[in-house]
């Protein structure tokens, strides 16, 4: 997608940024009624949310019942409708695919591993399945004959993101979101405690509301806030969320010659190192790295091996699969690896929706669907959110000192 036209004189929301969480928030701010503006520096979802695998996986990750995972498994949930309403806005299937997710061990700490996660979710009454290593291989044949045992979790699954990112950009555009990319957002205005909109170097947009939607690039974001005498200057009373990026490298395999369209697997698979995912088209997608190189994206050869060495461990039968691709992401991690999901105290109509992490494809329809309300409903807000509020920094900040 390419520049649409100038930047308008205002707009009642301008999102920053055009990742799969500013896209899901334009969406839903649309639907609702808002004059909508989305503003994104690259390509609407060339970032994260391209590089990502889809994985819709909360019971696989997660360590316990907290508020974290009860956010992470309603947007779960929501993915049927979410992926069926889509469709019908856009003609694009996201590929939702509710298979279920394996969790491989592989040795004696895997295996107390599964159990604590088995013991917990099963308390919790969550569906989840204990495999011997033979129900494994039965299910799926490739995994490795090291396998000792696993857990199944049937309602996690993945979508295809990148589909998905093609979905909410036809969607956005159909219910008028205007979207300019190739933009990027220097500062957000702020005037007498109030955000009133974004400057670029293509010009200034007034809003009534701001989201700040641009992942491992939100913290670079400057406050421009005028004082009371009519000068500038740079916010210095707020704890402002800090995010930083963590880059994670892919590697993608192509289907076999003989039989393209066959699964090499058919669930996704997770080790407690890696994962595979399977794609409908053939292919097979395996990660991933968990680096702090700043904004570097570069591919490394200590990665791709780290990467593949998991891969085999899952499935020593990916070497017989042609490497097709790679690539790496800059996942947008916050302080305490938790979203940051709200308005700022001290400027009510700022609104983060950021630091996903790991998890924005997994918490794209519920981001959407809970900042929009937000900010059309005026400050209301879900019990969901509490957790994730930026003024969580604040009180961390006030603790230390």
């Amino acid at each position: 997608m390419r520049n649409v036209g100038e930047l308008p004189e205002s707009a009642d929301v301008v999102v920053v940024g055009g990742g799969v969480i500013g896209l899901a928030v334009a969406r839903e701010l649309a639907r609702g009624g808002a004059e909508v503006l989305l503003v994104e520096r690259g390509e609407a979802g060339a970032e994260s949310s391209w590089a990502a695998a889809g994985m819709l996986a909360p019971q696989v990750e997660a360590d316990a019942a907290d508020e974290f995972f009860r956010l992470a498994a309603a947007s779960r949930d929501a993915y049927p409708d979410f992926a069926r309403e889509l469709e019908e806005e856009s003609g694009v299937s996201v590929e939702l695919d509710q298979t279920g997710t394996l969790y491989l061990a592989f040795d004696e700490a895997d295996e107390a591993e599964c159990a604590r996660r088995f013991r917990w979710q099963t308390r919790a009454g969550l569906p989840v399945e204990r495999l011997t290593a033979h129900e494994v291989r039965a299910l799926e044949p490739r995994v490795s004959a090291r396998v000792r045992s696993a857990l199944r979790f049937p309602l996690d699954g993945q979508v295809e993101n990148r589909l998905l990112v093609a979905a909410l950009v036809k969607a956005c555009a159909r219910r008028g979101v205007r979207v300019v990319t190739r933009t990027e957002v220097g500062a957000i205005k702020v005037e007498a405690g109030r955000a009133t909109g974004v400057e670029t170097a293509r010009g200034t947009t007034r809003a009534s509301s701001v989201v700040v939607a641009c992942g491992a690039w939100s913290s670079r974001l400057r406050l421009d806030v005028s004082s009371a005498h009519g000068g500038g200057g740079d916010d210095k009373t707020q704890t402002r969320p800090r995010i930083e990026p963590v880059r994670g490298q892919m590697l993608c395999f192509a289907p076999a010659a003989s039989s393209p369209q066959s699964p090499f697997v058919r669930h996704v698979v997770y080790s407690p190192r890696g994962y595979l995912v399977p794609r409908r088209d053939g292919r097979l997608l395996a990660g991933t790295t968990t680096e702090h190189a700043g904004f570097d994206k570069s591919l490394t050869d200590a990665g791709r091996a780290r990467v593949l060495t998991h891969a085999r461990e899952i499935a020593p039968d990916v070497d017989a699969l042609v490497l097709s691709d790679a690539w790496a992401g800059l996942r947008p991690r916050g302080t305490d690896a938790w979203p940051v999901l709200g308005a700022l105290s001290d400027v009510p109509n700022l609104f983060y929706a950021t630091g996903h992490y790991r998890n924005g494809i997994l918490l794209a329809p519920l981001t959407g669907a809970l900042v929009a309300a937000m900010i059309l409903q005026r400050g209301a807000t879900s019990p969901l959110l509490e957790a994730f509020t930026p003024e969580r920094f604040r009180r961390a900040s006030s603790c230390a000192v």
